[in-house]
C-alpha cells in the first residue's frame, strides 16, 4: 500500500503502532539484497513517514532508558549503512546485532563463498564460509549514545555448520574476553585493523568506514523492534536500520 501511495502523517496517524511496525517489516521483507542507492531512495519515497511518525511515538526517548532495552541479540533485517555490503554474499539469517551489558556491542555476518567473490584471497574451498566481526564500544553519556570500533574479527569456517546465534555469542564472548587489556587500549590509541584476508580495494573501504566514529540514535525502540538512524560525519547522508530481536 505504501509503495503505491505514501501517506500523509494525518493518515498514518490512525494506524496503530504495531500497524506500523508490520507494514515497514512487510515493504523492506524482500529489499535488503538491493544497490545502497535504491535502498535509500526507497527509504524517501515510501519508508521515511513510517519512520517519522514511529520516531514521534518512541516509548523511551531518554537514551538512558534504552540501556536495557538494547541488551541482546537482534536482526538487521533491512539497512541502508554502506559497509554491510561492501562484502558480497553476506547471509542476512546469520547476520547478527548483539549487545552485552558490559559495554561491548558486535555487528557480525556469514557470507558465502559464491562464484563471484572475489574480496576473499584464501578461499580456497567451495566448502568454507567467512564470518566477520566488527567489535564496538558503547555507552550513554549526556543524554547521547557514543559508539566507538574497537576490533574486527575474522574467521573461516565450514559452510555446511551454520552461524548460529549461540556461536555468535560464544565467538562474541570469547573474544572480548581473552582480549579485553588489548580492547580497552585500542579505544584511546585506535587504528585501523589487519585485513590480510581481504584484497586490497575491499580492506581499504572497510579500514575507512572502521576509522570513523559514528552518531548513534534510536528514533524508535521497544523490547522487539528498533529504528536506528546513524550518520558517520555531517557531511554524509544519515543511514537507518530495522532491527528486530531475535533473543
Amino acid at each position: 500500500m505504501f509503495a503505491d501511495k505514501v501517506l500523509s502523517p494525518n493518515q498514518l496517524s490512525h494506524w496503530s503502532t504495531e500497524e506500523l511496525k508490520q507494514e515497514l517489516l512487510k515493504l523492506t521483507e524482500s529489499r535488503n539484497t538491493e544497490p545502497i542507492k535504491q535502498k535509500v531512495l526507497f527509504y524517501k519515497n515510501a519508508l521515511a513517514p513510517i519512520f517519522e511518525e514511529l520516531s514521534r511515538r518512541n516509548p523511551y526517548p531518554r537514551a538512558e532508558d534504552q540501556v536495557s532495552l538494547v541488551l541482546g541479540v537482534w536482526s538487521p533485517v533491512w539497512s541502508t549503512i554502506p559497509y554491510q555490503d561492501l562484502l558480497p554474499g553476506r547471509i542476512r539469517e546469520q547476520s547478527y546485532q548483539i549487545f552485552h551489558g558490559n559495554g561491548y556491542y558486535a555487528n557480525m555476518a556469514r557470507y558465502a563463498p559464491g562464484q563471484k567473490i572475489p574480496f576473499l584471497q584464501k578461499l580456497s574451498s567451495i566448502l568454507l564460509a567467512y564470518d566477520l566481526m566488527v567489535i564496538q564500544k558503547y555507552e550513554v553519556r549526556d543524554g547521547q549514545w557514543n559508539i566507538q570500533n574497537i576490533g574486527i574479527e575474522q574467521s573461516f569456517r565450514v559452510g555446511a555448520i551454520p552461524l548460529s546465534i549461540e556461536k555468535a555469542e560464544n565467538w562474541f564472548t570469547e573474544v572480548v574476553n581473552s582480549q579485553a587489556k588489548k580492547l580497552s587500549k585500542t579505544i584511546a590509541t585506535l587504528e585501523a585493523p589487519s585485513l590480510e584476508n581481504l584484497d586490497r580495494s575491499t580492506a581499504k573501504k572497510l579500514k575507512t568506514a572502521f576509522l570513523m566514529i559514528p552518531e548513534f540514535e534510536h528514533l524508535y525502540i521497544d523490547r522487539d523492534f528498533r529504528l536506528v538512524k546513524t550518520q558517520r560525519e555531517a557531511k554524509q547522508r544519515p543511514s537507518y536500520t530495522i532491527a528486530v530481536r531475535l533473543q
